[in-house]
């Protein structure tokens, strides 16, 4: 039997400026939104592409208020619903860690929406915009999880499972890194290519629900659930559950596309 692999000792605190320390986890984040920004400008620039630098800096701070609203409120809903109905203003405790994925996204298609009325563009023209400029973010934010050791994943015995000074004398599989190349780097690349096929409107914006909420689903089968919630319904944990939708919507999406740009094709 192979020894386990042990977590690499990190510093959280990647810079002290006299009483300010500057911590990984957060670094890990602003290198995601900077990798959206020069994306989102390298896309905008390109010709006739209709969007402005302008409107991409608008659009990306929406989204970043959505991401945080949306992701504080959905943790709380999701996954604290019964501490939030013992203390409700459990929900702007934000100092006490706690963003849901999910609900981040939720926030972010709120934004879309209003920025797509704002601008007079249909909300599939931002959406499409927009998601390939996600999964990098979700990338560096997976790898932020992993110098945190947290969010770590089941007990395994294979060769690369690693034992987490928070998770336990126990091998884990190190699922943070699993969500790190499945719904950071490999969507990412998956989002990229199928951009120059040029789809149909929408089809990018199913791609990515698509996409992440099958990675998230397999990824799951590996990541710890929660300890107070454990697995639900059909034996599939909380984050399954609020992938199935994203799934489903996300072949909706890329179906509605096609058939659509066959219609106006014919017509």
């Amino acid at each position: 039997m192979s020894t386990p692999l042990q977590f690499p000792e990190i510093d959280p605190i990647a810079i002290s400026i006299g009483p300010l320390d500057v911590r990984w986890y957060g670094l890990m984040y602003l290198f995601g939104f900077l990798f959206a920004m020069w994306l989102g400008n390298r896309m905008a620039d390109k010709p006739g592409s209709g969007w402005t630098r302008a409107e991409v800096s608008d659009l990306l701070f929406y989204g970043f208020v959505g991401v945080i609203i949306g992701g504080r409120i959905g943790y709380v809903l999701f996954y604290q619903f019964p501490q939030f109905l013992d203390d409700p203003l459990y929900l702007f405790k934000i100092w006490t860690g706690g963003m849901s994925f999910h609900g981040g996204l939720l926030g972010v298609i709120t934004a879309m929406m209003w920025f797509a009325h704002r601008t007079k563009r249909h909300f599939f023209t931002v959406a499409d915009f927009i998601a390939p400029l996600i999964p990098f973010g979700l990338a560096t934010g997976r790898l932020g999880n992993f110098m945190n050791g947290e969010l770590w994943g089941r007990a395994t015995d294979m060769p690369w499972g690693m034992v987490f000074p928070s998770g336990g004398m126990v091998a884990r599989h190190p699922s943070q890194l699993y969500e790190f190349a499945l719904e950071g780097v490999l969507l990412l690349v998956i989002l990229l290519v199928y951009v120059k096929r040029k789809p149909p409107m929408g089809a990018i914006s199913g791609a990515f629900l698509l996409g992440y909420g099958s990675f998230r689903f397999i990824i799951e089968f590996f990541r710890e659930p929660d300890s107070h919630l454990g697995l639900l319904s059909l034996g599939m944990s909380m984050g399954q559950i609020l992938s199935l939708p994203m799934i489903i919507f996300g072949a909706l999406f890329i179906t509605w596309a096609y058939r659509r740009n066959t219609k106006e094709s014919k017509a």
